[in-house]
């Protein structure tokens, strides 16, 4: 090759190199140059106005609700806190006139408000109960942190009660057995003790089939459940054997007959669900109220006012002897 077709071939390559700079840069100009699309200016648009939310949520500072410990007047539509205790099991006692009353034994123990719950964080009023100690090794790390969140004691069992705003309590206050009087009525709330899977007479308290006569090996059998070609299907809601027990169920207007400070203990009138050892929830009656003028609100404190007192508080049971009546 001469030199003279070197030359010419490599004028002509910076010429193309040359020519490809210009395109892409002219390209580039007109991609730079582009105006914005409407998606663009609607997105734009949409950030600025959500930042400018953010920053004025962030600007506003709710106020700090500053609740006090000490006694209040309670009103008719104002509703109080509840408890957790734990059944220890029935007894009988007597009496001043000599009539058997069982009874059922409940400890509350160490009961304190782990979390108060407002209208402007949470939009109720409730308070957050709980109940006996449990080591943090026992419990999960979402637990501990929310008690460390708190600044409360490790809590064995916890449970939410609803109350009126004039019920709010500070965090931290303890509860005990003078939150409720003796004569009050209250509702008991707990898991019934589990019985398994059980026929239809047990179960339902039906009547089974003949003992002797007329029957081969269907004695304790529910009998037919359906009829013919129409509707040809057993109802929904049939009573026929199946799991019994292990339900939450709440037991109305028991009647307390006497409370114990010193061992935090409650007698209560009959019997509440929950096998021995099992957590149940008290709060006041809603059907049958007490007399608002005689019960602690919102709560018994110690001290400011009140008597406190050791011995064994029993319901006023009147001056007449019930067995006296029919004479």
């Amino acid at each position: 090759m001469s030199a003279a077709a070197a030359s010419r071939r490599l004028v002509s390559g910076l010429h193309r190199t040359l020519l490809l700079s210009s395109r892409s840069s002219a390209a580039a100009a007109v991609v730079v140059t582009r105006p914005p699309s409407s998606f663009h200016q609607f997105l734009r648009g949409f950030t600025a106005s959500s930042d400018a939310l953010l920053q004025q949520q962030q600007e506003i500072v709710l106020p700090t609700r500053i609740i006090e410990p000490k006694p209040g007047a309670m009103s008719p539509s104002s509703k109080r806190t509840g408890l957790i205790a734990v059944k220890c099991g029935m007894t009988g006692l007597w009496d001043k006139w000599g009539a058997r009353v069982p009874i059922t034994v409940l400890w509350v123990d160490d009961n304190i408000v782990s979390q108060v719950k407002t209208i402007e964080k949470e939009g109720i009023f409730a308070l957050q109960i709980g109940c006996g100690q449990k080591k943090a090794k026992h419990l999960t790390k979402p637990e501990v942190g929310h008690f460390r969140a708190q600044g409360v004691p490790l809590k064995r069992k916890l449970r939410e009660f609803p109350v009126t705003e004039d019920a709010l309590l500070p965090l931290g206050t303890s509860l005990g057995v003078r939150h409720f009087v003796p004569g009050q009525y209250v509702d008991v709330t707990g898991i019934t003790m589990g019985k398994g899977f059980q026929g239809g007479m047990k179960r339902h308290g039906f009547k089974g089939g003949p003992a002797s006569h007329g029957a081969s090996l269907s004695h304790r059998s529910i009998g037919s459940t359906g009829q013919r070609d129409a509707p040809g299907k057993v109802f929904k809601g049939k009573k026929m054997p199946g799991r019994m027990g292990g339900k939450q169920r709440t037991v109305k207007n028991v009647w307390i007959y006497k409370i114990d400070p010193v061992r935090n203990l409650i007698w209560v009138k009959g019997q509440v669900p929950g096998a021995e050892g099992n957590f149940v929830f008290i709060k006041d009656a809603v059907y049958r109220k007490h007399e608002i003028s005689l019960l602690p609100f919102p709560t018994y404190f110690h001290g400011e006012g009140t008597e406190d007192t050791l011995e064994p508080l029993v319901a006023d049971l009147g001056d007449v002897d019930p067995f006296m009546l029919g004479d």
